[in-house]
């Protein structure tokens, strides 16, 4: 009796044979096309079901072929939160260049008695530099002002018959971005922006816990100034888990309420208060740096709005300079921008921004530079909505698309290069320093991070096993899942990029 083989097992057997002689069959059986796969890879991470009722826009490039390798959304207007510093930082660039400085220069309105008596004031001319602070100076925040009182000291000046006046007319008086919330205004990231600045527009404050439990906390200021006023009822408590501290300063005014209860067993709190004017805040603490160093002042300190216009007027042609600082060049300042995430540093370069090119110190001045550079790369000024130059404002509103443009058009700049190095690295430092370690995307990922709240941006640059560089753009809105979640989703995004290559195998091109 002859046994007939299940039809199953006769299309195994036919498929075996098929196999086996290298037929039709064979070849769809074959790797997928890597592209293809990164692509359906990169589908299925966007559409997982987490942000079902958020919105991803995400746009993916090669900078080198110009082949969109992935997109969703991509023309879509997103809340891009401070993706907006790219722009921002971008422009000063092109239009300011690298080797552009900033020149703050210090006047004495007067003449010198033979007793070391200034007969007049001392006028800060601000030039809208947000460096004098101690971020270049190895942590002298004074270190500016200390200079200057030995300058004075050497001409042979003792005595300051006058006022210290501090100048920001370069800039407008609008000191906040447009839809900023009013309850940020205590908080370092929302500092006033002014033609002349000092120490990021805020105090630092050093907070340590008393000796037992229920004792006021200790509570130092650097620097040590009379302009603010703490009001501390922060008491102390035993354990972290009970720890919690709230800082209020008053709209208007500088006087700071500290309260609620700090750790016994903790390490105590570092942080940052705004000031309110900075720049009677500039004047005030150069005044009181001048009476620490011998120089006596008769006068107030005083914002150059309170003073006779006339009594200021044609300084430049009537006075020399007698000090001058000199801030560090435009690529370091991009790197605090965006390695940082420093809104006060990009709300300063937006104004100046204004009033070089336009004449107007302010965010609209700014705005209106961004807009016409982007205008001469393909971005439309219609569909580009900047209302800042930091992202704070949720008024802000830019696609993929665009960022994308831009990127693409700072590769391709003889200064892409600062450009590139002003991003944080994945693994490495700035926002992104805890991210990605120990992944094929660390120290090959260039990226600006973007977060308010229901927002999450990443975009920048990565190099792939090829070599290739690769410009993408991801933003997020209206997510409802911990924030944590929408970075995991970039992070992979990030690791694929850096894990594909072309050509199946890693290649010995350098990153430049």
């Amino acid at each position: 009796m002859v046994r007939r083989l299940p039809i199953v097992a006769v299309v195994a057997v036919l498929l075996l044979v098929a196999l086996g002689c290298g037929g039709p069959l064979v070849r769809s059986r074959l790797p997928q096309d890597p592209l293809v796969r990164l692509r359906e890879q990169l589908q299925g991470l966007f559409a997982e079901a987490a942000f079902g009722n958020a919105f991803w826009g995400v746009l993916i490039q090669s900078a080198d072929t110009g082949e969109v390798i992935f997109s969703q959304n991509e023309e879509k207007s997103f809340v891009p939160a401070s993706n907006m510093k790219l722009f921002t930082t971008a422009v000063a660039l092109l239009k300011l260049g690298p080797e552009f400085r900033y020149q703050t220069r210090l006047y004495g309105l007067g003449e010198v008695d033979d007793e070391g008596t200034l007969q007049g004031s001392l006028l800060i001319e601000g030039s809208g530099d947000p460096t004098i602070s101690g971020r270049f100076m190895d942590g002298r925040i004074t270190a500016t002002f200390e200079a200057w009182a030995e300058s004075l000291i050497s001409r042979g000046i003792r005595k300051v018959a006058g006022d210290i006046i501090g100048d920001d007319d370069i800039f407008d008086d609008q000191s906040l971005g447009p839809g900023w919330a009013w309850d940020y205004q205590t908080d370092w990231y929302a500092a006033q922006i002014s033609g002349l600045s000092f120490n990021d527009n805020c105090v630092d404050i050093s907070i340590v816990p008393g000796e037992e439990i229920g004792d006021l906390a200790q509570v130092e200021l650097n620097p040590v100034t009379s302009y603010v006023t703490i009001n501390n009822t922060l008491r102390t408590c035993l354990h972290s888990w009970e720890q919690e501290m709230k800082f209020w300063r008053h709209p208007g005014s500088n006087q700071v309420d500290l309260t609620g209860s700090i750790a016994l067993e903790g390490k105590g709190y570092e942080g940052w208060i705004t000031v309110d004017n900075p720049t009677l805040f500039a004047a005030t603490v150069f005044k009181e740096v001048l009476m620490a160093r011998g120089i006596q002042v008769a006068g107030q300190a005083l914002d150059v709005d309170e003073v006779d216009p006339e009594s200021v007027a044609n300084h430049h042609q009537n006075w020399p300079p007698v000090a001058t600082l000199t801030s560090p060049p435009m690529t370091e300042i991009i790197k605090v921008v965006n390695k940082r995430s420093q809104n006060y540093y990009a709300e300063q370069l937006l104004k100046t921004l204004g009033a070089v090119f336009t004449g107007k110190g302010s965010f609209a001045g700014g705005v209106e530079v961004v807009k016409e550079t982007l205008a001469e790369v393909g971005i439309s000024p219609g569909q580009f909505i900047m209302v800042d130059g930091s992202g704070l404002s949720r008024h802000n509103f830019c696609s993929p698309r665009q960022i994308v443009t831009l990127l693409s058009t700072m590769a391709r700049h003889s200064s892409f290069t600062y450009f590139r190095d002003s991003l944080p690295i994945a693994g490495v430092d700035g926002t992104i320093g805890l991210r990605m370690r120990g992944t094929t995307a660390q120290e090959k990922t260039w990226a600006k991070t973007g977060y308010v709240d229901r927002v999450r941006a990443l975009s920048g640059y990565v190099y792939s096993l090829d070599g290739e560089l690769i410009i993408f753009s991801m933003i997020v809105n209206n997510y409802s899942v911990p924030t944590s979640m929408a970075e995991d989703v970039q992070d992979r995004a990030c690791q694929m990029l850096a894990s594909f290559s072309r050509r199946g195998a890693f290649s010995q091109r350098k990153i430049p």
